[in-house]
């Protein structure tokens, strides 16, 4: 899926790219609409540094069986 957003709305929110990436990764995780992996993705960052902006932003890590199915075929695949 390619999303478009309109110059002028990143240019008036100060946002980059990666930004708006790490911004809709943390709200979609915080609402546990995404696993952290998936979030961590997303955001194009690896996972202790995702973490990290979770932490700064005071975001409790959910960690569910869901995720450990996901880390275990991460795993897997390496």
């Amino acid at each position: 899926m390619q999303l478009t957003i309109n110059d002028d709305l990143v240019l008036a929110a100060n946002l980059s790219d990666e930004d708006i990436l790490l911004t809709l990764a943390i709200s979609l995780f915080r609402e546990e609409r995404i696993t952290l992996a998936q979030a961590t993705r997303l955001s194009g960052l690896d996972r202790l540094e995702f973490q990290h902006h979770l932490s700064a932003r005071k975001i409790p890590i959910h960690y569910g069986i869901q995720e450990w199915n996901e880390d275990l075929k991460t795993i897997e695949s390496l």
